[in-house]
């Protein structure tokens, strides 16, 4: 399997790494970062766990609605939601890894209809796709 590419971001990490700055190249956004508490950290700012789980959701979101229009599925509501819920802590084998609960909320959907559009975005996100056979992530419909 090959990726081709359409767009390229850039982000830069200083200090400490999980305790300094991250900044976007583009200079929008820039993000004091600190380990959380239960890490031993000050919690004084944000870390890469809640900023995965900001782009996973909005991803997880925006990859439903694509394939729902292009499958035909029907229309994913202006109310949906996806929580994405990650973890992270030390793994059996050594190092650190991640775990992923996504919680899909679809007002009005009836249910089988519901669990295709989810099952077809977590299907083509390509967060999904990073992260299949490299990290739990368990997908509920709410």
């Amino acid at each position: 399997m090959t990726t081709d590419p359409k767009y390229w971001t850039e982000a830069k990490a200083t200090g400490g790494g999980r305790d300094g700055l991250a900044r976007l190249a583009s200079g929008m956004l820039t993000v004091t970062m600190a380990p959380p508490k239960e890490l031993g950290g000050s919690g004084a700012g944000h870390n890469p766990e809640e900023l995965f789980a900001m782009g996973y959701a909005a991803c997880f979101l925006g990859a439903m609605r694509a394939a729902a229009q292009k499958e035909k599925l029907g229309t994913v509501p202006d109310d949906a939601t996806v929580d994405a819920h990650v973890g992270i802590g030390p793994r059996s084998d050594g190092g650190f890894g991640l775990a992923v609960k996504l919680v899909v909320t679809l007002p009005g959907v009836e249910r089988d209809m519901a669990q295709k559009m989810v099952d077809r975005g977590h299907f083509v996100c390509p967060y999904s796709n990073a992260t299949q056979g490299n990290i739990e992530v368990e997908v509920t419909l709410a």
